[in-house]
């Protein structure tokens, strides 16, 4: 007898294009609350060293780096799928992670807007689920997809059978 071999595909939906200004944007506050310290210190040390131009010079190539190829990595990374039996996602860009919860084990379906995702006007959806690993979160949805997506999984959970656990 031959074993059959399951390949698992890329979720079928990409995040909203909005979501790669969002992760841009983000990264610009990082950048601007870690340069602090370092304009802290060259005004401490007298300023106008050559070490103090080094560090910045370092400090801004990994940050426009940062700002520009994050954004991009995770974007092509980035999916989500919901059909009629699991919820299934694809994230990260140094470290990826899939993750696939049947709608059986669904227990509550949230949408979040933050202040900078509803600049964007992008939405989060969490999938809490009966697991250990904990909830299946969906980041950088525009607002009607997450929307939609959210009316989807509640309707799909509530016509599911049995406790979710």
């Amino acid at each position: 007898m031959t074993a059959e071999v399951v390949r698992l595909r890329p979720p079928a939906h990409r995040v909203s294009p909005r979501a790669l200004w969002y992760w841009a944007a983000r990264a610009v506050v990082l950048w601007l609350v870690l340069v602090v310290p370092q304009v802290i210190w060259w005004i401490a040390d007298g300023g106008g060293r050559a070490k103090h131009l080094v560090v910045a010079a370092v400090w801004l190539l990994l940050a426009v780096a940062h700002m520009v190829v994050m954004p991009q990595w995770r974007y092509r990374v980035h999916r989500w799928e919901a059909t009629e039996t699991a919820v299934y996602t694809q994230t990260g860009w140094i470290s990826q992670e899939r993750r696939i919860a049947p709608i059986s084990r669904v227990q509550t379906v949230d949408s979040e807007r933050g202040p900078i995702e509803q600049l964007f006007r992008l939405a989060n959806v969490t999938v809490t689920t009966a697991s250990a690993a904990g909830p299946i979160k969906i980041d950088g949805l525009a607002k009607g997809d997450a929307d939609q997506l959210v009316a989807d999984l509640t309707e799909r959970v509530g016509r599911t059978t049995g406790d979710a656990t």
